[in-house]
C-alpha cells in the first residue's frame, strides 16, 4: 500500500482522493479503498478489489481529468463504519461511500457509488 497520507477521519477521504486524482497518482487512489473494496463504476458495472480499482484510475487518470474539491454533506458514523457523501458541483445527483475505520484508527473505502442520478419520470 502507498505511503501516502492516511485518512485521519471518513472526511478526510475526499480530500485526499481530489488530491490525489489531480496529482495522475492511480496507486495513491487505490490506497483510499480496501483491499475488497466495491466500486460502482464505470457506469452500469461493478470494480471489485484494491488492485483493480487502481487500474481503473490508472485508465481514467491517463485522460488528465481534473477534479474540483466538493463541499461534504454530513458524515453518520456507526463504531467503526461511516457514510460519506458529497452534491456534486454540477448538482447531477450525489456521491456516496461506506468507509471503514482500521486497526491504526484510520478510514479506507469500502463501497464506493461515485455517481447517483435522479430518477426520472
Amino acid at each position: 500500500m502507498s505511503e501516502n497520507e492516511k485518512a485521519l477521519k471518513p472526511e478526510d477521504l475526499t480530500r485526499l482522493f481530489v488530491e490525489r486524482a489531480n496529482a495522475g497518482d492511480a496507486a495513491g487512489l487505490a490506497a483510499l479503498y480496501d483491499e475488497e473494496a466495491v466500486m460502482a463504476y464505470p457506469p452500469g458495472s461493478t470494480t471489485v478489489g484494491r488492485e483493480a480499482i487502481r487500474r481503473l484510475w490508472e485508465k481514467v487518470l491517463s485522460n488528465g481529468p481534473r477534479f474540483e474539491p466538493e463541499e461534504p454533506l454530513p458524515t453518520l458514523v456507526f463504531g467503526d463504519i461511516a457514510l460519506t457523501s458529497t452534491p456534486p458541483r454540477d448538482g447531477s445527483g450525489a456521491r456516496a461511500q461506506v468507509v471503514r475505520r482500521q486497526a491504526d484508527g484510520s478510514w479506507l473505502r469500502i463501497i464506493d457509488q461515485p455517481e447517483f442520478r435522479p430518477p426520472t419520470s
